[in-house]
């Protein structure tokens, strides 16, 4: 009966464990989700992303600049198929279940507004350390303009316990899903601090 008591309590205090971590790995196939997407819209438009082309040649760069990060997004809902691969189940935000009613509310995730295809081969290689998207909870305590921040290497920049409880999730430019700490993080904003990292964060 104690050998039982005392497996059931190890169990029990296991559980929360077991969900974070599920929850990390559900946040992270998001990621790879989108990246993908990005890089199939970004096949039929010359290698470009919605954030570097003009709403005028179909993309969404102006919405973006004006802090409507979801528009990048629904640009690309026929790759993405649904928006429920852009909410973390660690956010406490409301899982949009269509297009339609998508918008920042619903958006778990920073875009990186300078980031380029990876499939470009005119784009210098230290652009592909910049941040693609990943999870909005985090700051540089700076107040953003329009929601969006520049990052450099010199700042405090670090994430907040709103998701994963002081760590998140990244997707760069050059494909790469990384799991990251704050101290990570920083590490990950100095390598790319040679070229501008400005992030939209809905």
């Amino acid at each position: 009966m104690v050998v039982a008591v005392a497996i059931a309590l190890l169990i029990y205090a296991g559980l929360p464990l077991a969900k974070a971590k599920a929850i990390r790995i559900n946040c992270l196939s998001n990621l790879k989700a989108g990246e993908c997407a990005f890089r199939l819209w970004a096949g039929d438009n010359n290698n470009q992303y919605p954030m570097e082309l003009s709403t005028n040649s179909g993309g969404a760069r102006e919405w973006l600049l004006e802090g409507k990060v979801f528009e990048v997004f629904r640009v690309m809902s026929n790759e993405l198929s649904t928006p429920k691969v852009l909410f973390c189940p660690a956010d406490n935000r409301v899982c949009a279940t269509n297009w339609n009613q998508f918008d920042n509310r619903h958006l778990s995730y920073f875009l990186g507004v300078d980031a380029p295809c990876r499939d470009n081969t005119n784009v210098p290689e230290i652009k592909m350390s910049l941040f693609l998207y990943g999870d909005r909870n985090l700051t540089n305590n700076t107040q953003p303009e329009n929601g969006i921040v520049q990052l450099t290497a010199n700042q405090n920049i670090r994430w907040t316990a709103e998701m994963h409880k002081y760590e998140g999730n990244i997707c760069l430019a050059n494909g790469n899903v990384l799991q990251l700490n704050n101290s990570n993080l920083r590490e990950a904003v100095q390598t790319a601090a040679p070229a501008t990292n400005r992030l939209a964060i809905p």
